[in-house]
């Protein structure tokens, strides 16, 4: 296993598909199993992280593509080497919204740099980590939005990126499973939540 004795399970997809919630509902069935979980997220699951979450999510000023590749990559490094790492080494499961995909996806063919690039920057971040399960919850954009026009006051630098952006996003996701089918479990975010969740835990306690 890639995470050594835990087990490394990391949420993907578009912004409103319901990432948070469904990694909650897995948290909560895995430690109905007894299992200790670390629930986390990128950016923003370390003190540095949430720093670097303030600059790429809220800055008021124009960050370029590649200084927030890099952002993301170097919070991503830490949160790995001080959270993740430690945590899977112990044993425990780590549920975490958001690792690479999401800087292939949202960097690589949102801001449109070279996706091969990003992936490479973050695997060098990580040593290499790989996920054991990634559950990509697929959300048509124009859902997507609707959702977030609901639950938000103010969106993100990346939330408010026009529909053009989030659509290339989405296809990113798409073609990521596609070429890594053992590693990721696509589901149809449009689900109910329960209905989701259910194919989630299918999916984890088959490949325990």
């Amino acid at each position: 296993m890639t995470g050594g004795r835990g087990r490394f399970i990391t949420f993907e997809g578009g912004d409103g598909a319901g990432k948070t919630t469904q990694s909650r509902l897995l948290a909560d069935h895995f430690a109905a199993q007894g299992r200790t979980v670390v629930h986390t997220r990128e950016p923003g699951g370390t003190d540095f992280g949430v720093e670097v979450r303030e600059i790429v999510l809220h800055s008021r000023s124009h960050i370029d593509p590649r200084a927030e590749a890099l952002l993301y990559a170097a919070d991503r490094a830490h949160h790995v080497a001080t959270v993740v790492r430690p945590a899977l080494e112990r044993g425990d499961v780590v549920l975490q919204d958001r690792y690479f995909d999401s800087s292939v996806a949202y960097q690589g063919a949102g801001r449109v740099l070279d996706a091969g690039q990003i992936r490479d920057l973050s695997i060098w971040a990580v040593d290499g980590l790989l996920p054991d399960l990634t559950i990509l919850l697929d959300l048509d954009p124009s859902a997507a939005r609707a959702r977030l026009d609901v639950a938000r006051t103010r969106y993100d630098r990346l939330e408010a990126e026009a529909a053009e952006f989030h659509e290339r996003v989405r296809a990113a996701f798409l073609d990521l499973a596609a070429a890594e089918p053992e590693r990721f479990l696509v589901v149809d975010a449009a689900l109910p939540v329960e209905e989701i969740a259910r194919i989630v835990r299918e999916r984890v306690d088959a490949s325990a």
